[in-house]
């Protein structure tokens, strides 16, 4: 039994889908929540520039004696998971693991597709996690610049977005895949118009539910979950910080709109 938060990262906004996934699985646990929008986005960034980040992040959320980190942003996960694993003692949880082992399930014909940022696709760290989580599929890969920021822009439905989707998404449907993992926590955002472009037939998996089942397992391993507030109603809620190194406004207007109104006070940070 450990009362202690659990701490959830990511480049902005994204992040917030695992956070939703948590709430609903977890809702006894304390949260705290760092989106770092003022550095966003990350998927372009050079890899030791998100390395450097992740490090400042994840000693940022040690500072605040989370018991668990959740690096809910696949390009920090890619670039920085080992290494920050590695270093801390704290259990970390990444979101590529959990996302490809779903989507392996899924899968009927074993054609699996995976779309995320540049910095993503291009490290590897996908298909490095396939050829050892599940070697038998068949794996298609595909960068989507531009999703992310109509994601923190607030657009999820534009024809501009639709559009875009049409172009970056077609290389997953040539390769016919069945289930496609949407490898940066901020695509669930977009995943109406990402299934109107890829078709009914094609099982979209999102990474957050997964992490949470994955987080509910290492607090359990150690008997680390919280227990419910003796008295407490059940419509409560327990407590969830958010930080952002942007404009508090900003995120509290769309943190509000995409995750709901768990996302009320939102606190500034900023880097010295």
């Amino acid at each position: 039994m450990d009362s202690r938060p659990i701490g959830v990262f990511d480049s902005g906004l994204g992040g917030l889908t695992v956070v939703r996934a948590l709430i609903d699985l977890l809702p006894d646990e304390h949260l705290v929540y760092f989106g770092d929008t003022g550095r966003f986005p990350y998927g372009p960034k050079p890899r030791e520039e998100v390395l450097k980040y992740a490090f400042q992040i994840t000693e940022l959320l040690i500072g605040h004696d989370v018991k668990l980190v959740v690096v809910g942003c696949n390009s920090a996960a890619a670039a920085a998971l080992t290494e920050l694993r590695a270093r801390y003692e704290v259990p970390l949880t990444g979101v590529i693991e959990p996302g490809l082992r779903a989507a392996a399930k899924a899968t009927r014909s074993g054609r699996i597709g995976v779309i995320g940022t540049v910095g993503t696709i291009a490290s590897g760290a996908y298909q490095r996690a396939a050829e050892a989580l599940c070697p038998g599929v068949e794996l298609t890969c595909a960068a989507c610049p531009g999703f992310v920021e109509f994601v923190e822009a607030g657009d999820v439905d534009s024809d501009q977005v639709f559009v875009l989707a049409e172009r970056l998404l077609a290389p997953v449907r040539a390769a016919a895949v069945d289930t496609l993992v949407l490898g940066c926590t901020h695509y669930p955002l977009l995943a109406r118009t990402i299934g109107d472009v890829m078709g009914r037939d094609v099982v979209l998996v999102s990474s957050g539910e997964e992490t949470a089942f994955e987080v509910a397992a290492v607090l359990d391993a150690v008997g680390a979950r919280r227990p419910p507030a003796a008295g407490a109603p059940k419509d409560s809620g327990a407590p969830r910080r958010f930080l952002t190194s942007g404009d508090p406004a900003v995120f509290r207007a769309l943190g509000s709109r995409f995750l709901g109104p768990e996302v009320d006070a939102v606190e500034a940070w900023r880097w010295s």
